[in-house]
């Protein structure tokens, strides 16, 4: 199942640069992971925004709550999930 999210991160001013700085490192790791398992399918900055636009391919709903929960930035997240199906005009053989 392919799913839309746009996430929206808000760190607190007051936290402590290195703290943040090993947030963002841990969050990196385990996106890259979960990109090379092709579970994260796909990643796009949002100009001018500390945001991104990313595509999952998981399982279940049930999965990827589960994965966007086990994100280290995911406590200063405002997440917008939305499920997506191929559309039948696409031209291309990997849109499940």
């Amino acid at each position: 199942m392919l799913f839309y999210v746009e996430m929206k991160v808000k760190l607190p001013p007051e936290m402590d640069p290195d703290k943040a700085a090993q947030i963002k490192a841990d969050e990196k790791a385990m996106f890259q992971k979960l990109q090379k398992e092709g579970i994260w399918r796909h990643i796009w900055r949002v100009a001018g925004q500390y945001a991104n636009v990313s595509i999952f391919d998981v399982q279940s709903p049930q999965q990827l709550n589960d994965l966007l929960m086990q994100l280290p930035l995911f406590p200063y997240m405002t997440l917008d999930v939305r499920a997506l199906c191929r559309h039948p005009s696409s031209i291309w053989d990997d849109d499940r």
